[in-house]
């Protein structure tokens, strides 16, 4: 879960938005949490009072650290870990800390990775640091779990067809990226705006990565280590994501009853101050630029207190964690 995609270029999305909402708070330490190609380290690294702890959990991005603590020596540091491990590392004066939640290019532009519907060969998708590749899932998970992968995390609309082909399929043959394509064209037959396939394999990766999960424990932990008057911006690509982000934000930055059956001087506690509440979006110019960042949606909140419980935010997404944790069953 990194910076977005150019065909020929990776860009940072929403770099320079990102950058004059956290440049006030500039004099201290950054945590980049999706390190990815470094695009956003480096800029926050360009004012030399600021230090940048970054984290990864695909360690292909282990060398472009390595030049990183070349040039900024300590004031950078590089930790292969998930995010959602963030309370993990030692951390000090911490400013702001930020999630780039898309795919950067070098991970969709490798084809043996499987990431892309454009790739070749076994079907892949491993961020780092996974139980199982999505190979697996394929192979071993039932049609009604598979299902419910595709209509829960790609929002599919062909998803029972789906599933049931690739099930067929699978005893005379094992199913590679080209196949799944295959059997995604054959039932998705009118074109859209989209890529027939982009929704599955949006809703595999998911699964295979356990990016729910991942999200949401990394935001309460981010929260959790986050000083009093800190920062956390978000850039999401797709809408179960800026779901989950909207509703983290919002639920804990307004002030209202706790309950309809207690009096109205009984309030709930406010622990973040969203001062803009629509997502930044990228400008016509970035789009053009870079067409893929067309879906990104940045949010940003200041942390007003400590002491959440985020019960209502674990609770509201755990239909989503259900799926997640869907057993191999055949």
């Amino acid at each position: 879960m990194n910076a977005t995609i150019n065909l020929e270029k990776h860009f940072p999305v929403l770099l320079n938005e990102l950058v004059s909402i956290i440049s006030p708070l500039y004099g201290g330490t950054f945590i980049d949490c999706t390190f990815g190609g470094g695009g956003y380290s480096e800029k926050i690294l360009e004012e030399v009072t600021n230090n940048v702890i970054a984290l990864d959990r695909d360690p292909c991005v282990k060398n472009v650290a390595a030049k990183f603590h070349l040039k900024y020596k300590k004031r950078f540091k590089f930790y292969n870990l998930k995010f959602s491990n963030i309370n993990q590392i030692k951390k000090d004066n911490v400013k702001a800390i930020i999630f780039d939640l898309g795919y950067s290019l070098n991970q969709i532009s490798d084809l043996s990775r499987g990431l892309s519907f454009k790739s070749k060969g076994k079907l892949d998708m491993r961020m780092g640091l996974n139980d199982f590749s999505c190979d697996k899932v394929i192979t071993k998970m039932s049609q009604q779990n598979l299902y419910k992968i595709f209509k829960y995390f790609g929002e599919e609309k062909y998803a029972k067809p789906i599933s049931k082909k690739i099930v067929k399929l699978r005893d005379n043959k094992k199913i590679d990226t080209e196949n799944l394509v295959e059997i995604i064209e054959s039932i998705k037959k009118k074109k859209s705006g989209k890529n027939n396939s982009t929704k599955i394999f949006q809703a595999l990766r998911i699964f295979v990565n356990k990016e729910i999960s991942e999200l949401i424990n990394g935001l309460i932990n981010a929260y959790n280590i986050l000083p009093i008057g800190g920062l956390i911006a978000v850039v999401t690509f797709h809408s179960i994501e800026d779901k989950i982000v909207k509703f983290f934000f919002k639920e804990y930055s307004e002030v209202r009853n706790s309950s309809r059956y207690l009096p109205n001087n009984i309030l709930v506690k406010q622990y973040f101050d969203q001062t803009k509440k629509k997502p930044i979006i990228p400008s016509f110019n970035e789009v053009k630029l870079n067409p893929p960042s067309r879906s990104a949606k940045l949010r940003f909140a200041y942390k007003l207190d400590n002491g959440c419980d985020f019960k209502n935010f674990v609770n509201n997404f755990s239909y989503l964690r259900d799926v997640e944790n869907l057993n191999f069953d055949v």
